[in-house]
């Protein structure tokens, strides 16, 4: 291993990992499970919580976004504190202020506080998220057993975000909202309790000309949050007005400054250098597209579930099982189909049925549908070609990677997506809001806001098939089966001589 602290062989285990590594993987999975739990488990909850607080709709977003903004604005340098100041430390650190995160979100009494609880989740899962994949690689140093354990790890968090949904119904509507995040606090602790004895620490050499790129983190997020803050704001401004300028002007003025310090920084978070290659940058801005279409459908739907339809929050749960299920599928396909097909067709194939999908859902979304015949088809034919992007694209952004790159190629990924869900929140949604503001005088508030809805997801549809069209021109040829870089972005985080956090 190189730049680590070896692991010392056990007695009786032939792996010379730690005999404790399955009880650990145990531990890390369920965290995992309940950090991407965190990121759907809300969904459901946000009319209630709009009632309850006195969010106004643009401000509602803000219960999503702040915590997708701080989660990818801080998860690379979160993987590069990991990395210097031990896995395991910082691991317990992003547990402990998720967990803190999650009792001000359940006790929160204003929209600000819950709102600053959230940028803190996000926070906490920036740190936890990459020690937690640095751990795994730590403790299974025989290839196939790290490629199991990263199976499960990966499997958890996919099931964390499928099975959100439900969980959220199931809380809101039978005991209360707020308990949607005290749920965390069980995990938490018992996180905190087994982690200390079930691993020891690691962390790579020291060396002295190891820096934390904390003004690229710091530019980057600051400038995301404002620019998301100017676009939400233009939902009942005019475009001309400071409220909406100012931040948004300066939001891109501090992604400016984020560019020229990335380049001449001598450890940059994200080297210039990784965007080179066109076909990895196509794939990172087509998967920043996907998930701000998704997001925006999520976010879009449930409102109209509740608000035009009337469900109660555990009957909007069990509305999204046929997206998960349909998205299971998609993926299943799409990981069949690569290998003899290869993966630009497939991303092309999974954005324009996407766009088709949006577009059904939006013909469906009316003031008194029914599920099955109005609902159900657009949300199933979505989430299967959406489902079929998965694969294809996280191949497509870990395309000619290096073992030295691969961990910050999974960051960007990783990060990207959750900026685009936040830009799709910020720049889809306020066109609804200014929809119903602008036709609030008809008179039939269920058929405006309806109508308003299917704009934006006619809108969204636009978006997916103006991404399949950058992926059919721009996207090159990808190995349909890169260079183990699953476990190399694992591997890199812990093994490569320079961090994977920074490229250098």
């Amino acid at each position: 291993m190189t730049n680590l602290e070896k692991p010392q062989d056990k007695p009786g285990d032939h792996t010379g990992g730690n005999p404790m590594r399955w009880k650990a993987l145990a531990v890390l999975t369920a965290v995992q499970f309940m950090l991407m739990l965190d990121v759907t488990v809300v969904n459901i909850a946000l009319p209630n919580i709009q009632d309850d607080l006195n969010f106004s709709t643009e401000g509602l977003a803000w219960v999503v976004n702040g915590y997708l903004l701080t989660a990818a604005g801080f998860l690379l340098l979160g993987g590069r504190i990991a990395d210097l100041l031990g896995r395991r430390r910082v691991f317990v650190a992003g547990v402990l202020v998720f967990g803190v995160s999650s009792v001000i979100c359940g006790a929160a009494n204003t929209s600000g506080l819950l709102v600053g609880g959230r940028f803190l989740q996000g926070f906490g899962e920036a740190l936890a998220g990459p020690a937690a994949l640095g751990l795994i690689a730590v403790l299974f140093t025989d290839g196939k057993e790290r490629g199991k354990a990263l199976g499960i790890w990966g499997g958890m968090a996919a099931l964390g975000g499928a099975v959100g949904s439900v969980v959220g119904g199931l809380v809101t509507d039978y005991i209360d909202w707020r308990w949607i995040f005290y749920i965390n606090v069980p995990v938490v602790l018992l996180a905190l309790v087994l982690i200390p004895r079930l691993m020891s620490e690691s962390r790579m050499a020291r060396r002295e000309s190891h820096q934390l790129d904390l003004v690229g983190a710091v530019t980057i997020t600051g400038g995301l949050t404002a620019a998301v803050y100017g676009l939400l704001e233009a939902a009942d401004k005019p475009w001309g007005s400071s409220r909406v300028l100012l931040p948004l002007l300066g939001g891109i003025a501090l992604l400016v400054i984020t560019v020229v310090w990335e380049a001449r920084a001598p450890e940059p978070l994200i080297p210039l250098r990784f965007f080179r290659n066109r076909t990895r940058v196509t794939s990172n801005v087509v998967s920043m597209m996907s998930f701000a279409s998704f997001y925006t459908y999520a976010f879009v739907a449930t409102l109209y579930l509740q608000h035009v339809l009337h469900y109660s929050p555990m009957k909007t749960g069990l509305a999204y099982i046929p997206l998960t299920l349909a998205t299971g599928v998609g993926m299943g396909l799409s990981t069949a189909l690569m290998p003899r097909i290869g993966v630009k067709p497939l991303v092309v194939i999974a954005f324009f049925g996407s766009a088709l999908g949006q577009l059904i859902a939006a013909s469906g979304f009316a003031p008194h549908a029914s599920y099955v015949g109005g609902v159900m088809p657009g949300l199933i034919v979505f989430a299967f070609f959406n489902g079929m992007g998965f694969p294809v694209l996280i191949n497509g952004g870990l395309h000619e990677v290096t073992g030295q790159d691969s961990g910050l190629a999974s960051g960007v990924q990783t990060s990207m997506q959750q900026i685009g869900a936040a830009l799709g929140l910020a720049v889809l949604v306020p066109i609804a809001l200014r929809y119903v503001s602008d036709h609030a005088a008809d008179g039939n508030l269920p058929a405006v806001t309806s109508d308003a809805y299917t704009l934006v997801l006619r809108v969204s549809a636009g978006v997916l098939a103006a991404a399949g069209l950058l992926a059919l021109f721009l996207l090159g040829r990808v190995n349909a089966k890169p260079r183990d870089a699953h476990a190399e972005a694992a591997g890199s985080l812990t093994e490569s001589p320079a961090p994977a956090a920074t490229g250098t």
